[in-house]
C-alpha cells in the first residue's frame, strides 16, 4: 500500500549490524536523557530496492562500499515500530529491516570518526557486542545482537517498538 505520492504507507528503514573483531559499529548521539545509539542506516527512497537502499545508506553515512565486502549483507531481524515521538503529533511508524554486515579489519580502519551525512557530527563508535545488546539502541535490536553469526533467521521478527517498550532520548 502506498500513498498518493508513491511513498510507502509505512516507511521502511534499512540498517546494519556492522561487526568486526567482536565489536559493533554504532552511531552515538548525545541527548539530554543520555546517549542515543543507532544502527547505521536510513529510510528507503520510493521504488528503491532493499539491497540498493542499504548500500546507499552505508555509503552516505560511513563511506562503506558494500559491493566490495567479501560477504553480502544478511537479514537478521525485522522490527515494527509504532510509537509517539516527543514534539511530533500522531503516530510515528517505521518498519526496520536489520542486516548483518561483516566488515574486514582493514575496512573498519578506514571508517570515519563521525557520521558523514549528519549535521550534528554524531560519533561513530565501536562497542563490544555483549555491551551493545544492553545499550539504548535504535532500533531496539538487542535480541539479534546475541544471535550466533551463522544462526538461521527462523525468529526474524523482533518484539515491536512501542511506547511501552521504547523511550525516545
Amino acid at each position: 500500500m502506498t500513498t498518493t505520492e508513491g511513498v510507502p504507507a509505512v516507511p521502511v528503514r534499512v540498517c546494519a549490524v556492522l561487526v568486526e573483531g567482536g565489536e559493533l559499529c554504532l552511531i552515538r548521539r548525545e541527548r539530554a536523557a543520555g546517549p542515543q545509539y543507532s544502527l547505521p542506516g536510513g529510510l528507503l527512497h520510493a521504488d528503491e530496492q532493499v539491497p540498493a537502499g542499504l548500500a546507499r545508506e552505508l555509503w552516505e553515512e560511513l563511506g562503506l562500499d558494500v559491493a566490495a565486502l567479501p560477504e553480502p549483507p544478511r537479514l537478521l531481524g525485522v522490527q515494527d515500530q509504532v510509537t509517539t515521538r516527543p514534539g511530533r503529533p500522531g503516530t510515528f511508524r517505521r518498519l526496520h529491516l536489520i542486516h548483518l554486515v561483516t566488515v574486514p579489519r582493514e575496512v573498519r580502519a578506514a571508517f570515519p570518526a563521525a557520521e558523514l551525512d549528519a549535521e550534528d557530527m554524531a560519533r561513530v563508535v565501536w562497542v563490544p557486542l555483549a555491551e551493545a545488546a544492553g545499550l539504548h539502541l535504535y532500533p531496539a535490536a538487542g535480541p539479534v545482537l546475541m544471535k550466533p553469526a551463522g544462526a538461521a533467521g527462523s525468529d526474524v521478527l523482533l518484539p515491536p517498538l512501542t511506547d511501552a517498550t521504547y523511550a525516545w532520548r
